[in-house]
């Protein structure tokens, strides 16, 4: 029976919630934004202007790739198995992934979905692919390779035993770290042991150069302990690379250390630290680059290392993340910019040397000073060949904190995500502390597109799928705001077309004028108007509002202005930004902002953690309004804004809900707008803001009312319809021809909710069973009804009439929530939530929907317009020399067998020219063709097959081996080589020779 008198005590006459019914109450996963987990794995593909990202297996979700294109453009790629992913790598028109579990994941970028997975036989410690190849190359723990067919996913035959093992029989266990191609022969391999580094050559069989780091006593090494320096000692090896043309190899140890070699003749040219060259000589004394030499510090590992290149592959610099001491205070990656290569053939020892000795430039491409530098991804310009480190225009950059930085390449400059990246990576970019959300109108939303300056853009690739279009529907924008202090603004949609794809940004650290302590707490943004207030901990409160720029392209210096109690910072907007949300103006309060409203009206009100209490007119802008909570302690006729009891004196009190709304007080047969004000302690307390005779508006305290514990939502509603008896600009307008709004307030708490008209009658109340409410607000189901729906600290979501405050509902959602960030999560008037994950992902629910997850993407991401480009390939000089050049058609017979059928992308290649054929036959009024070419358009599929498969062969010469015994074969085919070389040699230097004499 309570809940029938609950209506009357509320002053609500009928049913708001009349059209509601428990069947109605389901759970849909609409969209997830931001990123599950911590990153641990970046690829990007120049082809298809992909960027790939891999997660670790942890507490907040499992391992899973995604994959972001341009604008929205996203898919996430589940592992088939729980794990973490260890490496990403594009092939094609595929996807490659390593995971901790040992086990190779093929992904179709067509498609969309796994192709294939396939478990090596042991540890994989290293991945190799190559644009223009089918098959994968696999480093094991024991040190062997394996190979896979990519096209046919399956087993390829070729296996490569331990080559170390084979020279230093005595050597303990060598795992394989790394495997790279030869940038320009790709019938060469650089295998990195962790004892030294290798060259195999796929034209012999075998391995031709062999790398070993050696250190004599008294050599320092990369190591700052001088005892470990008297010992003889060679120093694990973590990576190896190739330089952009082949010439030279670079090998890294844990030493920090690193060193070049000749790729021709094996011998070690340099072997230096970033800080010291020259570390691999005995000496008391190392030649150092640095001032601050004579200090000794740890050093950080090299984490990675990259071997970049201009256009011009010979204009080179090598890339380094980790390798600086400990205590440097500045972080980031470190560029050794060497320039244009010595020409080998003509240059000395000492002038290569020199070269890598002697960079042109050094310096430090900067990223944030709490964190290091662990992985890069580095977005070349539109080559994937060259280790995908071919004239890069940008790098991304990961750092220990599990963030993302994004810099300019090579000068290092910051690039912002915004409108760069999907919306998914600004939550590591960096991590996001606080988000809100605004219901703002659609015509408002579709007029707010920033006039940003930007460089070009990084993404470009697939294709966003269609959505059903909700027109009349106001937008979702999410206010997110960064640890660096950014906001970005961007349109989180309803799971439908996004009509405004375009994100907003805005630099607190700029408008208040400086870069620390910049700690947002709370922002809200009108719903009619798109302005903006920020409010920070440490007690400056900012209003942005949409303008255009004057001092668009220059800066200018911060002129102090203060009038009315605000200090004007439009002189502090960014230069780059021509029209956009530009700083208007700022009050320095006391204490953190603990609540904030911004309304449609031009009214902003914000509480303090110290009590404070401003309203803003912006029509000034003025503070119209300031006082502290503990002013307002006076009696009143509406009753007393302090409790009885005792104790409630002793307790610090600062508001924690602010709201507006226009509607009739108790007792009074006219309409106002009304503030209201919910507190720490449970107290509501009534302000109406009344016209003055100058134009403006003054802000009178009419009375208050005590609740039981924290206030957590104020919702002023129409007791007629149930709609939001909000200040809108209709109402407020309507206030001068007498609209008269018979509204109540719905008050929630920690342990209760409360219906009353204000400011202090008795109402309806209900409390809590034996749990917490976290968040509420009052949701709409189409013309069903209003209802009030709360998440509570047990994982569940209920949903209660009004004004009967009846259960109409309940579910759980704490397995799709973080619970822990309940109160973190918003609430929109349609039934969306959006909550918390984890650290760094949201996920929007619908409680109106059918109990389905509709987060599965239909984006397309595989262009089937882009090419991949002819791989680089020797010059005519090593031709002329005797190189014998492997193309990757050859390197398909190698590792696949003779028998190996063409592969899926020869086959449509094929089907396309006989289509062509038929075509050109068809329209073309031509004589007969020669029956050579007529027999080969008339041959069969096998047929086509075999001669395939007899010309590849027969091309290498080793027509008859059986490629199921390539190992013992291996001798007699490279005797056939060198035949081949010999002969080849032969015929350059008597043509050459036959050219000069005339014949």
């Amino acid at each position: 029976m309570a809940h029938l008198l609950r209506g009357k005590q509320a002053g609500i006459q009928r049913d708001l919630s009349a059209g509601l019914d428990p069947q109605l109450f389901a759970i849909d996963e609409v969209a997830r934004y931001g990123i599950n987990s911590q990153i641990s794995a970046l690829a990007y593909d120049p082809v298809q202007s992909l960027l790939a990202i891999g997660t670790n297996d942890t507490q907040f979700g499992s391992g899973q790739i995604y994959v972001f294109g341009q604008n929205r453009v996203s898919l996430v790629l589940p592992l088939p198995r729980k794990a973490s992913v260890r490496d990403l790598q594009f092939v094609g028109d595929k996807l490659v992934s390593v995971d901790s579990k040992n086990e190779i994941s093929i992904f179709s970028l067509e498609t969309t979905h796994i192709l294939a997975s396939y478990t090596a036989p042991g540890g994989v410690t290293a991945l190799i692919t190559d644009p223009t190849l089918d098959f994968a190359l696999i480093g094991l723990q024991n040190g062997d390779i394996v190979t896979y067919d990519l096209d046919r996913l399956c087993p390829a035959p070729l296996r490569i035993p331990n080559l170390w093992k084979q020279q230093y029989p005595r050597s303990r266990l060598t795992p394989i770290v790394t495997l790279v191609f030869h940038p320009r022969d790709i019938g060469n391999l650089l295998i990195g042991y962790t004892e030294g580094a290798v060259i195999y050559s796929f034209k012999t069989g075998k391995p031709s150069k062999f790398f070993q780091y050696e250190l004599q006593p008294g050599a320092p090494g990369g190591d700052s302990d001088h005892a470990s320096s008297n010992l003889r000692r060679c120093p694990r090896l973590t990576q190896a690379i190739w330089h952009p043309t082949g010439t030279f190899i670079l090998t890294a140890h844990e030493d920090s250390s690193f060193v070049v070699w000749d790729s021709k003749d094996g011998r070690r040219i340099l072997a230096r630290t970033i800080q010291a060259t020259s570390v691999d000589e005995p000496g008391s004394s190392t030649r150092t680059t640095t001032s601050n030499s004579g200090t000794f510090a740890m050093k950080c590992p090299l984490f990675r290392i990259a071997w970049c290149s201009k256009e011009n592959p010979d204009d080179t610099g090598i890339l380094i993340a980790g390798g600086t001491p400990t205590t440097s205070t500045e972080k980031g990656l470190t560029f050794l910019d060497l320039g244009p290569t010595p020409v080998y053939a003509t240059s000395s020892w000492q002038i290569l040397s020199q070269h890598f000795e002697k960079p042109k430039r050094q310096h430090t491409l900067p990223t944030p000073p709490s964190a290091e530098v662990v992985n890069f991804c580095l977005i070349p310009r539109k080559s994937p060949h060259y280790a995908g480190a071919h004239d890069p225009i940008a790098v991304i950059a990961l750092l220990t904190s599990g963030e993302m930085v994004t810099l300019s390449f090579p000068s290092g400059h910051p690039i912002s995500p915004t409108n760069q990246l999907h919306p998914s990576l600004s939550y590591v970019h960096p991590f996001i502390n606080r988000i809100d959300l605004a219901y703002v109108e659609r015509t408002r939303w579709l007029g707010m597109m920033e006039n940003r300056s930007k460089g070009p853009s990084i993404l470009k690739g697939g294709a966003e799928a269609r959505h059903p279009l909700m027109r009349f529907a106001n937008r979702n924008i999410l206010n997110a705001a960064h640890a660096d202090g950014t906001i970005r603004i961007w349109d989180v949609s309803h799971g439908d077309e996004i009509e405004n794809s375009k994100m907003l940004q805005i630099d607190m650290a700029r408008a208040v004028g400086r870069s620390h302590e910049v700690d947002v707490s709370r922002t809200s943004m009108a719903n009619a108007t798109g302005e903006l207030a920020v409010g920070l901990r440490t007690g400056e409160v900012a209003i942005f509002r949409w303008n255009h720029n004057n001092n668009f392209g220059r800066e200018v210096g911060h002129v102090e202005a203060q009038a009315f109690g605000l200090e004007s910072i439009k002189d502090r907007a960014e230069p780059g930004v021509k029209e956009g949300l530009l700083p208007l103006t700022m009050f320095v309060g006391r204490g953190e902002v603990t609540a904030l409203k911004m309304s449609d009206v031009g009214f902003v009100a914000a509480g303090f953690q110290q009590g404070g209490l401003i309203v803003i007119d912006l029509r000034g802008p003025a503070v119209i309004y300031e006082a502290g909570l503990d002013e307002l302690a006076g009696p009143n006729k509406r009753g007393s804004f302090r409790r009885s009891n005792s104790q409630a004196h002793n307790k610090a009190e600062w508001p924690t809900s602010i709201d507006f709304g226009v509607m009739s007080l108790e007792g009074e047969d006219y309409s106002s707008i009304l503030l209201f004000i919910g507190t720490n302690l449970g107290r509501l307390a009534t302000f109406k803001l009344l016209p003055e005779s100058h134009g403006g508006y003054s802000v009178r305290f009419v009375g208050s009312t005590a609740m039981d514990e924290k206030i957590i939502r104020i919702a002023p509603l129409d007791a007629e319809t149930g709609e939001a008896a909000e200040a809108s600009q209709t109402a407020v307008a309507g206030l001068r021809d007498g609209l008269r709004v018979n509204g109540v307030l719905l008050v929630v708490t920690v342990s209760g909710v409360k219906v009353f008209r204000p400011p202090a009658a008795k109402g309806a109340s209900k409390t809590w069973d034996d749990v917490f409410c976290d968040t509420a607000a009052v949701v709409r189901y189409q013309a069903a009804g209003y209802a009030l729906l709360a998440l509570f600290g047990d994982g569940s979501a209920r949903i209660f009439s009004i004004p009967a405050l009846k259960q109409i509902a309940t579910t759980k959602v704490g397995d799709i929530l973080d619970v822990r960030r309940f109160a973190e999560a918003v609430i929109t008037p349609t039934g969306d939530v959006i909550g918390w994950t984890g650290p760094s992902e949201v996920v929007m629910l619908n409680v109106w929907g059918t109990g389905s997850d509709l987060t599965r993407s239909l984006d397309k991401l595989l262009n089937l317009e882009a090419f991949i480009p002819p791989r680089p390939t020797i010059s005519n000089v090593q031709w002329m020399t005797g190189t014998l050049h492997v193309t990757p058609a050859d390197m398909d017979a190698l590792i696949g067998g003779p028998n190996r059928p063409p592969s899926k992308l020869m086959l449509e290649q094929r089907r396309a020219q006989e289509e062509q054929l038929r075509a050109e036959k068809r329209s073309a009024a031509a004589g007969p063709s020669s029956s050579n070419t007529s027999g080969k358009e008339d041959e069969g599929y096998w047929a086509y097959m075999q001669r395939q498969v007899q010309e590849r062969t027969q091309s290498l010469n080793i027509m008859g081996d059986s490629m199921d015994k390539v190992e013992e074969n291996s001798s007699s085919w490279a005797d056939d080589v060198n035949k081949y070389v010999s002969k080849q040699k032969k015929k350059a230097v008597m043509g050459f020779v036959g050219s000069k004499l005339g014949f």
